[in-house]
């Protein structure tokens, strides 16, 4: 595989030389998720809004915590860890990036899923919609 073919595939994988130590990291994450996570995969997993979901998902070099390929939706829930500044740039980069491959990111903090369950299933299917 040329370098530029996995570009091609991007939406659905990481890059060559990082996929088997992203894999690793993410079946962890899988199991070990905060509850806002779990939370919300409960509420977004099996088809329940109307489209299939993963989690924890390679995109390049970058892990979406859910991600609907389809119309091409990431949803990350935010924990107290993303008000740091730096990582607030970090984010900012990486959705910039995400965007420009066409992805569509919605941030939701722990607290919203945590106490606001309902207005955070409303947003995600307002966005479902808005992506046809």
């Amino acid at each position: 595989m040329e370098d530029t073919d996995w570009q091609k595939y991007m939406f659905s994988t990481a890059s060559p030389d990082r996929y088997k130590m992203m894999k690793e990291h993410n079946a962890t994450m899988r199991v070990c998720g905060t509850e806002a996570e779990n939370l919300l995969w409960n509420a977004v997993r099996g088809k329940k809004l109307g489209v299939k979901f993963r989690r924890q998902h390679m995109i390049g070099d970058y892990v979406a915590d859910f991600v609907c390929l389809e119309k091409k939706l990431i949803i990350e829930a935010d924990g107290k860890y993303h008000y740091d500044p730096r990582i607030m740039e970090h984010d900012r980069i990486r959705d910039s990036i995400l965007n420009n491959l066409g992805y569509t990111i919605l941030r939701f903090t722990n607290d919203e899923i945590l106490n606001n369950m309902d207005s955070v299933t409303d947003k995600i299917f307002e966005s479902l919609d808005n992506l046809d």
